[in-house]
């Protein structure tokens, strides 16, 4: 459905449609809008232009809002798993019991890398960041997997969509380990998807590793929570890339990339340093009081979302997902845990952050709970990245099948030096 407005750019009346979507704003279409007035509209970030449709993620940040595929994500983390979840995105539809086993099947039987791998890891640092890693042995599939680049071919795709959520696990892991210094762990193909992952991070081959369930349970939690969010930067990344004709392993390494970013995918990390900076309870009001100071530099992390300006739906869920990985590991006094639930009840109640809408995000809870289970804040990042990767891979299939699909370009408006005459060097 659609209905056409007007515009009037110097003198000139333009008729534009409105689009609308199932749920949420609609759009209206300034496709034609150079080729009629030889303007274009500026809009920095982005922030209030719909670069693509999409079926896969609806978020409404004012009610706090978080759909995949229709779904609402705090039914999917509480009563399904990630693999479920990463059906549903890439699919469309929650699998039968039939597509379930056999998606898990082929995921569970992709998640070995080529051996090779192994040396190509023993070229970097031991001190390199699991980050760097994960950008240059992501993008590097492309170079073991060349059977499966080729956009244009369905079942190419599908095998390398498998082939990236099966292996980034078990790249993920090897780049823990060799941070550490500690031997591969190969993948074992009787555990599940995470179970799985944390054995790969955590056993050595002196001794037997036993999953505890209730760790994996929340990881996989975790999973769910950060497996898309719309169009944001590192998914927008993967789809500039991929517009360009891309193979799917670089279009998915940009992603890596993008989510490095401190603002982006580094906002955990940050979050965990801040309650670590504060301490104790007893100085949060000397931390509340420089944040509230516009001239203090000092910001809380973790608190408030650029979409969302209600409480955080998946902030929620790790919130009670926080409790339970500390209770499973007995650990009742934790200090940092203190600080975040007082600053938790101070911006519920505190008319600062309730005016500003400074409600505590995901990344508020899931640094800690990540902590808890053993992972270092260098490996924040690239368990999100671990959790996208499936979002990602939604996110350029479903641009590879749009019909309509250009390769991204986005304008500019120039403000340099105007047309100059070159000056030969002994006269300037």
């Amino acid at each position: 459905m659609s209905k056409p407005v007007s515009l009037n750019v110097a003198d000139q009346k333009l008729d534009l449609t409105v689009k609308y979507g199932t749920i949420g704003p609609s759009v209206v279409d300034i496709a034609k809008l150079y080729a009629q007035t030889g303007m274009f509209t500026y809009d920095p970030g982005f922030t209030s232009t719909a670069s693509c449709e999409s079926k896969i993620t609806y978020i409404d940040g004012d009610e706090g809002v978080l759909l995949y595929r229709g779904y609402p994500i705090d039914q999917l983390a509480e009563h399904g798993d990630f693999l479920e979840t990463c059906y549903l995105l890439l699919y469309g539809e929650l699998p039968t019991p039939a597509q379930r086993t056999d998606f898990n099947y082929r995921v569970t039987r992709h998640t070995m890398v080529h051996e090779q791998m192994m040396r190509f890891f023993q070229g970097f640092r031991r001190d390199a960041h699991p980050m760097s890693v994960m950008v240059a042995s992501v993008g590097a599939l492309s170079a073991f997997y060349h059977d499966s680049t080729d956009i244009a071919d369905e079942n190419q795709r599908m095998i390398a969509s498998m082939r990236m959520i099966a292996k980034f696990p078990t790249l993920a892991a090897m780049a823990y380990k060799y941070s550490i210094g500690q031997p591969f762990v190969y993948p074992q193909n009787d555990l599940d998807y995470t179970s799985n992952f944390l054995r790969m991070c955590f056993a050595v081959p002196c001794e037997e590793y036993k999953v505890n369930p209730v760790l994996s349970r929340a990881l996989d939690r975790i999973f769910i929570l950060h497996a898309d969010h719309e169009q944001n930067a590192s998914t927008s990344t993967v789809r500039l890339a991929g517009s360009s004709g891309a193979n799917p392993f670089a279009c998915i390494a940009a992603g890596v990339a993008c989510l490095w970013g401190p603002a982006h995918g580094g906002a955990n990390e940050a979050a965990l340093k801040m309650l670590q900076e504060i301490g104790t309870v007893d100085k949060i009001p000397h931390y509340i009081a420089r944040a509230k100071d516009k001239n203090d530099p000092f910001r809380l992390m973790g608190f408030g979302h650029r979409v969302y300006k209600n409480y955080d739906p998946r902030a929620k869920i790790m919130q009670k997902t926080t409790h339970e990985v500390l209770n499973e590991l007995g650990i009742k006094d934790d200090p940092l845990l203190d600080v975040a639930m007082e600053l938790e009840r101070i911006a519920l109640s505190d008319s600062y952050f309730i005016e500003k809408k400074l409600y505590p995000n995901i990344d508020f809870y899931s640094g800690i709970t990540l902590k808890a289970m053993g992972f270092p804040t260098s490996m924040f990042t690239a368990l999100f990245a671990l959790a996208r990767t499936v979002g990602w891979i939604a996110q350029w299939k479903e641009m590879i099948e749009d019909p309509g699909q250009k390769i991204g370009r986005p304008r500019q408006l120039y403000t340099g030096a105007p047309q100059r005459d070159y000056i030969p060097t002994h006269m300037r």
